[in-house]
């Protein structure tokens, strides 16, 4: 079994558009938010998108408002529609969950589940 299970991704040409999704498992409950990370080789991961159980969203600034994220609470699923899609975007998008607990100390602690990610390759 797979926590997160990904979909989506794929060669697009510059301007293009990709869906990518992703669908936690049976067993994965109590999520604070799901986010979606892109990676390349050697470089660190970062936050692409992010929409918290509340409803909160958060974007990286290089999206520009050409991204959409969208959470479904109930499925514990999570989608991110790329649109005007550049080169400077390839890089392995990869799926997160992530469980924030407060305890009665005010210690915060998070848990986080990660998918294998999807490639996106945009080129002409």
């Amino acid at each position: 079994q797979v926590p997160l299970v990904e979909s989506g991704g794929g060669l697009v040409q510059p301007g293009g558009s990709l869906r990518l999704s992703c669908a936690a498992s049976e067993g994965i409950s109590d999520l604070t938010a799901m986010a979606w990370y892109r990676q390349t080789p050697g470089a660190e991961r970062e936050l692409v998108a992010q929409q918290t159980t509340s409803g909160t969203i958060n974007y990286a600034d290089f999206v520009k408002g050409r991204f959409t994220i969208y959470r479904d609470n109930v499925k514990n699923t999570v989608s991110l529609e790329m649109n005007n899609l550049d080169p400077e975007d390839t890089a392995l998008y990869v799926c997160n969950a992530m469980r924030m607990t407060t305890g009665f100390n005010h210690q915060r602690r998070r848990f986080d589940y990660w998918g294998q990610g999807t490639q996106v390759t945009v080129s002409s």
